[in-house]
């Protein structure tokens, strides 16, 4: 076993791969980047180096610094936990060059699965099943398009060297082909430096189930069962669940054997993703090997109750499998939910910031969560805004999707916008309860999943009311040095008449009123719309027992400058007390200037100054987060000024074009 490991990443797996080695007794080399200096992997590990700029392309992927930073501080191998450098063959060829032990599968490997054209090739002659479609090498446009023409639409473009729905582009027709091809080539330049796409066809409602494979020096491979992860925005994963639901034993013994035959094909060492679709008959199709770790390896983790990261150590230093395939059983079931700073209502537009609030649900024997960042840290816009990972288990799927709602409810998050709330919605929908889950649950289901968005405000106006006047009281100072002067109280009292007074509180930029009348020291009666409460509680430091016509509840706020943020177990609410309209000038939008929605760079501009623009136009591109961001026209108008160039990196907010709006009288 080796002493000491060099962990070529960041984040959460790094975090991982950490405690793992901490308790194998091996010591840690953390490498990082000007924005991760204090960043928790660093913290954790027993070494760090820094290895340059905050863009991975000046740190995370910089071969030559991270076999540097190996080699400096004496690491005998090197993991590349997932994304980066995790399955570049050159990388895993200079690990070995400089004596260095990749822990991964060999070059070779890498090389064909790392193509998705080689792999599809590859498996022809395995008895793998393959979906239509065109895996040339040839990449001229034309040929591109025809052999979707031939292939017939829906088609779905991927690129070559992809992973992680980057370069990927659905395309439903032949007029929307070449604005997809441009889209996804210049996505995967971005994201693998290699541009080159497949052509498939595109299922209309298959799950997405893949299979654990392990693969040792020695010719011994097994097969850790399948997780589905069907349920997707944007071509990602946010919930995958072990092992697949419904999945008949067939079935799962068909699709286990013939990832094994993936793996084989290819001499893999190892652990492997062998990822199928599967369609509504039980057919399963082959679509790409990840040769690394994946992200949701923890559900594996938890129903085979074996740590994989251990199984990687001791794989690649030499030793044999752990276990033999008779030797693994399926045991209850699991689920992981990604935290994602994004915002589910806006399109699932990433989202940066600080976290200044982060409670976690306790970890038990049925819950578990993989993070990289803790309360204070920066959700910045160069790397992917993962917060964490949820991961429950329990002895079946119905009783597991509880544990989960019940962590999700105690997962409180302030200073970002989260995408917890959504994630509650969807493990609580009936159809996901059902098991009738297919890529295009999210899209399916897309009214029922966000109707529901909307602030329960009725029950919870109420709380941020109480909230505000004991936080008012506690912090007043007596203005009589009498303690029994009545000039102490603020309890709204009148001669003859009942102590009512108006509240109003700033929600999503409306004002809302509640009456309140005071009947007691800590009690209230109050009014919101047509709803009329029995209202009291109790505050201590940052929660509120509260107890509204006799439900007693806890409540978490936290207090920003701007805004206020009220937890219940169901439900979130952020406002701010009302303050009087002084007079001060408020800038307006509208509608002629367009600004970044977040911090991220300017990969294309798609007009010229003095361009006349229809309503839904791209007008440029940024990109931030690892994904694109299209600016477009809300309405017809002549683009006056363009404030950036290509290239530019830009700060969220920030105005980037002038634009006059034209009407049905106007002319261009």
């Amino acid at each position: 076993m080796f002493n000491k490991i060099l962990i070529a990443n960041r984040g959460e797996i790094a975090c991982r791969v950490i405690r793992t080695a901490n308790r194998l007794g091996i010591r840690s080399v953390a490498v990082y980047s000007d924005a991760d200096a204090d960043a928790l992997h660093v913290l954790m590990a027993d070494e760090a180096v820094h290895i340059g700029g905050p863009a991975p392309a000046d740190s995370y992927l910089r071969m030559d610094e991270i076999i540097r930073a190996a080699k400096q501080t004496g690491a005998e191998a090197i993991h590349p936990g997932y994304g980066f450098l995790s399955e570049n063959a050159e990388f895993s060829g200079l690990c070995t060059d400089n004596g260095l032990v990749f822990i991964g599968p060999p070059a070779t490997a890498i090389e064909i699965m790392g193509s998705k054209s080689a792999a599809k090739h590859a498996m022809e002659n395995e008895e793998v099943p393959l979906l239509p479609g065109y895996h040339g090498v040839e990449q001229d446009a034309a040929l591109l398009k025809q052999a979707a023409d031939e292939i017939g639409y829906p088609v779905l473009l991927k690129a070559v060297a992809g992973g992680g729905g980057k370069g990927m582009r659905q395309v439903n027709g032949s007029d929307e082909f070449d604005q997809a091809l441009t889209a996804a080539k210049r996505e995967a330049q971005s994201s693998f430096g290699d541009d080159a796409m497949l052509v498939e066809k595109f299922l209309g409602q298959p799950r997405h189930v893949e299979v654990q494979v392990f693969c040792d020096s020695h010719g011994n491979g097994v097969y850790l069962f399948e997780r589905d992860c069907s349920v997707q925005r944007r071509h990602q994963k946010i919930i995958e669940e072990a092992p697949a639901p419904g999945l008949p034993v067939r079935v799962r013994e068909q699709m286990g054997e013939a990832a094994l035959r993936v793996a084989r094909a290819v001499d893999y060492v190892g652990a492997g993703t062998v990822e199928f679709l599967l369609d509504d008959e039980g057919k399963f199709f082959f679509m790409e090997m990840n040769t690394r770790l994946q992200v949701e390896h923890p559900v594996t983790e938890l129903i085979t109750r074996q740590d994989l990261v251990e199984w990687q150590l001791r794989v690649a230093s030499g030793e044999t499998l752990p276990c033999a395939q008779s030797d693994l059983t399926i045991e209850g079931h699991a689920f992981e939910a990604r935290i994602y700073a994004e915002d589910p209502d806006n399109d699932f537009l990433p989202a940066a910031g600080r976290l200044t609030f982060v409670q976690q649900p306790a970890e038990s024997f049925h819950v578990r969560i993989d993070t990289g960042v803790a309360q204070g840290d920066e959700v910045g816009v160069f790397y992917d805004p993962m917060i964490a990972k949820l991961i429950v288990w329990d002895q079946d799927r119905n009783r597991a999707l509880q544990r989960l709602a019940q962590a999700l409810s105690a997962y409180r998050i302030v200073g970002v916008t989260t995408n917890i709330s959504f994630l509650r919605r969807l493990a609580s929908h009936s159809e996901f309860i059902s098991e009738d889950i297919s890529t295009d649950f999210i899209s399916r289901h897309r009214d029922s999943l966000f109707q529901d968005a909307g602030l329960p405000l009725e029950s919870l106006a109420p709380i941020a009311v109480l909230y505000l006047i004991l936080k008012r009281e506690a912090a007043r100072k007596p203005r009589n040095a009498d303690p029994t002067s009545p000039w102490n109280d603020l309890d709204c009292w009148r001669m003859n008449a009942p102590r009512i007074h108006m509240e109003r509180i700033i929600v999503n930029d409306t004002a809302h009123d509640i009456e309140v009348e005071q009947v007691g020291a800590s009690d209230y009666v109050m009014t919101f719309e047509t709803r009329t409460s029995r209202v009291s509680g109790l505050l201590a430091g940052n929660e509120l027992n509260v107890t509204i016509d006799g439900h007693r509840q806890t409540a978490v706020l936290i207090d920003e400058p701007e805004v206020t943020t009220l937890f219940t177990d169901t439900a979130s609410l952020g406002f701010s007390p009302w303050s009087p309209d002084l007079g001060e000038d408020v800038e307006h939008d509208d509608g002629t200037g367009f600004t970044a929605p977040m911090n991220g760079t300017i990969v294309e501009i798609l007009v010229s100054v003095g361009d006349r623009v229809e309503a839904g136009d791209t007008l440029l591109i940024m990109e931030a987060m690892k994904m694109e961001h299209p600016i477009k026209a809300p309405t017809a108008g002549i683009v006056k000024d363009i404030y950036f160039a290509q290239g530019d990196l830009v700060d969220g907010g920030t105005e980037l074009i002038a634009f006059e709006k034209l009407n049905s009288h106007s002319e261009a």
